[in-house]
């Protein structure tokens, strides 16, 4: 069993911002392979279902970003699961836009969801994938541009990487992480 969360922040106001890219890739994964992401449990919204022969929860945590980690913590206990099957999904400024990169592991970076998730799992050591978001302009502030929505430059590049990054998640199910990292970064 694997849980794939994707991070964001709950309500319309944050609907379709740059920040919310990992929900986005949890709705494109759920559409591809049925599953009603409906219920909210563990601080999240969550739906069951198999993808690549593997069970999954897919799950929204609804904690706000910075506090994704209570989320992850909550559901890592209560479906008794080891660490490296729990795949994140969310955005970096560090990657232009439309960029993928899948990780076994790594460090948080700059985002805070993932600071909330590496401190309270106490552990850095699972999948990650990320979808860059590009950098704010000069000028603005970091937490106006990742709550800001993409300009209509960036928009097929985006959806682009959200659908990579759903073939990289089937890829990780199916053959690794590895498999993934080869055939979807980039």
């Amino acid at each position: 069993m694997y849980i794939i969360a994707g991070l964001g922040n709950p309500g319309n106001k944050y609907h379709g911002s740059r920040h919310n890219i990992g929900f986005y890739v949890i709705d494109l994964l759920a559409q591809a392979h049925d599953i009603s992401v409906n219920k909210l449990k563990h601080k999240a919204l969550l739906g069951e279902g198999y993808i690549g022969g593997q069970k999954v929860v897919l799950a929204k945590p609804q904690t706000y970003m910075n506090n994704s980690g209570e989320s992850l913590l909550e559901l890592k206990q209560w479906y008794k699961i080891d660490t490296e099957r729990i795949i994140v999904v969310y955005d970096d400024i560090d990657l232009d836009p439309g960029v993928v990169r899948i990780r076994a592991a790594g460090s948080a970076g700059t985002h805070n969801g993932m600071r909330s998730i590496i401190y309270l799992l106490q552990s850095q050591d699972f999948p990650r994938v990320r979808i860059g978001i590009g950098r704010p302009p000069e000028g603005w502030d970091l937490a106006d541009y990742v709550l800001s929505r993409f300009n209509e430059d960036e928009v097929e590049a985006v959806k682009e990487a959200c659908s990579r990054a759903v073939k990289g998640i089937e890829c990780i199910l199916s053959l690794g992480v590895e498999q993934a990292m080869s055939r979807y970064n980039g």
